[in-house]
């Protein structure tokens, strides 16, 4: 299932209980509660019982909620799956798969909801899976993963281990490297993810920024993914969910602008039987509809309202 709001991703400490009940009122789209890094290992057991607790007692309306589990290298992974599945499954939209480096760790998961939901009496299917993309095996297998699972939902830029992973010089998650100024470090990366989501119909998420009191080198970073096409971006800090929000969202103009397309073309086709028109100066055509349309669906899951109405040109 591809969900359009996926603008601003929150992520949470899944051990801990006050953080947990603050972000049910943080205006974001998704939730993701963390079991991986952001846990410590004596805490990871704990942890899973927190979770399950607030998935089943928290108020997350309007929200997707999802679990990130440890890694599969860990062996706190199968017992992330159980526990939180068994434990609050009717509650849970999605599992964030943490360093996916192989199509194997998706069908793995696949496997395994299914084979909980089957004994828990689920639907089938309903949990997708999210992939965080976090290494160069990962870069290199990403077709492979990106077609591995239907329940898969999205593709996720995990840029810190990433990063590690092929010896980036820089110790800012998500910052240029010093030194690299002949273009954007991570625009290859970015754009090998979109084209894998896109070909299979996925969402593509860009990964932190962690310096959280600047906003702006956040928002500019949000600007870069967001140009290129991507979907949405993680917060970690309540600071940079309006930034998130906003960039990820078209702006009234480009809204008002591409619903106008939209009835334009409809008019141009249905009713005078031609298969392109103008609007304004502007020459739109099946092309123009396509692109049109990707920027409606986006303003309406934003809550969107339009402005201007299409006025059909007077006979000549």
């Amino acid at each position: 299932m591809r969900r359009l709001r996926h603008r601003a991703h929150s992520a949470v400490p899944g051990s801990n209980p006050r953080f947990i009940e603050k972000a049910q009122g943080l205006p974001v789209d998704e939730i993701f509660l963390d079991l991986e890094d952001a846990v410590a290992p004596s805490a990871k057991e704990g942890a899973r019982r927190t979770v399950v607790a607030a998935l089943n007692e928290g108020d997350w309306t309007g929200r997707i909620r999802a679990v990130r589990i440890n890694d599969l290298e860990t062996h706190w992974a199968y017992r992330d799956v159980i526990e939180v599945v068994e434990g609050a499954g009717a509650n849970l939209d999605a599992i964030l798969l943490p360093k996916a480096s192989d199509a194997t760790h998706v069908q793995w998961l696949d496997r395994l909801l299914t084979q909980i939901e089957k004994a828990m009496g689920y639907p089938v299917g309903r949990i997708g899976i999210e992939a965080q993309i976090e290494d160069a095996r990962g870069m290199v297998n990403i077709d492979a993963i990106a077609a591995a699972s239907p329940r898969l939902e999205s593709l996720v830029f995990g840029p810190g281990d990433l990063m590690a992973s092929i010896n980036m010089r820089t110790l800012v998650v998500g910052e240029q490297p010093p030194g690299y100024t002949e273009g954007d470090a991570y625009h290859y990366i970015l754009m090998r993810i979109l084209m894998a989501a896109r070909a299979h119909d996925l969402q593509a998420i860009d990964g932190p920024y962690f310096n959280v009191r600047d906003v702006d080198a956040f928002t500019r970073a949000a600007r870069r993914s967001a140009a290129l096409g991507f979907d949405g971006k993680w917060v970690l800090h309540p600071s940079q969910i309006e930034a998130g929000n906003e960039v990820f969202s078209p702006s009234q103009d480009d809204y008002d602008h591409a619903e106008l397309i939209l009835d334009a073309y409809d008019h141009c086709t249905r009713v005078e039987g031609r298969g392109a028109a103008t609007l304004g100066d502007e020459m739109i055509d099946e092309a123009s509809r396509k692109m049109a349309l990707v920027i409606a669906a986006k303003g309406r899951a934003a809550g969107l309202a339009r402005t201007k109405r299409f006025e059909p040109p007077a006979p000549s």
